[in-house]
């Protein structure tokens, strides 16, 4: 065997040991046995294997954003809160 031929071996025997082979098998039987054949092939193989897709990460980057508005109001809470108490101990 010729040294590319053993890279390409190699990497084959890695794919099929980390399990790749058996998933895109997997995704392209579940193409291939489609009634209705999507559209876009690519969109399909990725959410089939859980790729987020682009809404799903505006919405969550938007829904981050509003948390940690969340927390910052929040923790300006805790402070007021605390600041309180320890005027009221100090007035008692």
């Amino acid at each position: 065997m010729t040294s590319t031929e053993t890279k390409k071996e190699e990497f084959r025997k890695y794919l099929e040991k980390a399990g790749v082979i058996d998933q895109l098998t997997r995704v392209l039987v579940g193409l291939y046995e489609e009634p209705e054949k999507p559209n876009d092939a690519i969109d399909f193989i990725k959410g089939t294997l859980g790729a987020p897709s682009d809404t799903d990460v505006e919405k969550l980057n938007q829904e981050n954003e509003e948390l940690k508005g969340k927390v910052a109001d929040l923790e300006k809470k805790v402070e007021d809160l605390q600041n309180e108490l320890e005027n009221e101990r100090a007035n008692n």
